[in-house]
């Protein structure tokens, strides 16, 4: 059977700055970021699985990007660990859903995280072929498993 590929999309709003950039991003400021998510696989062919035909359950590819990505960053801050993010523990009502990474949250960054933690958690006959997170309407950053 061949090999196909399906992609699930998510939306999340989340802010970032960008610790010691020389222009606007290094403000905190907000995108509507869309993550598209493609897996490769083979079609199920045992007539008695009740996921016949499918590479994976779209719902299933779903709760596995909600619970580590969408449920995690949605409305939430990311910033450089070297920023002085220490400020922003005084304002719990404000920056309770924060993570402070050891790099830059750019796009690019981003989908390289991104991909390693599905990697870890997509069933072991799912393989992770890409990753295209738009930052914006039209900016976008891609990772690709054969890139690797």
């Amino acid at each position: 059977m061949s090999t196909v590929r399906v992609t699930k999309i998510f939306r999340f709003e989340m802010a970032h700055a960008l610790w010691g950039y020389d222009g606007l991003c290094k403000n905190i400021h907000g995108h509507s970021y869309v993550l598209n998510v493609t897996v490769s696989g083979k079609p199920i062919e045992d007539q008695e699985d009740k996921k016949l035909g499918m590479v994976i359950d779209f719902g299933d590819l779903k709760r596995v990007v909600n619970k580590h990505i969408v449920d995690v960053f949605d409305h939430s801050l990311i910033l450089n660990e070297k920023a002085p993010v220490e400020k922003f523990a005084d304002l719990p009502d404000m920056f309770d859903r924060k993570t402070w990474f050891d790099f830059q949250p750019t796009a690019e960054n981003l989908v390289i995280y991104f991909a390693g933690i599905l990697q870890a958690q997509l069933p072991l006959k799912i393989h992770l072929h890409s990753i295209r997170l738009y930052e914006t309407v039209n900016s976008y950053a891609e990772w690709f498993s054969e890139d690797q």
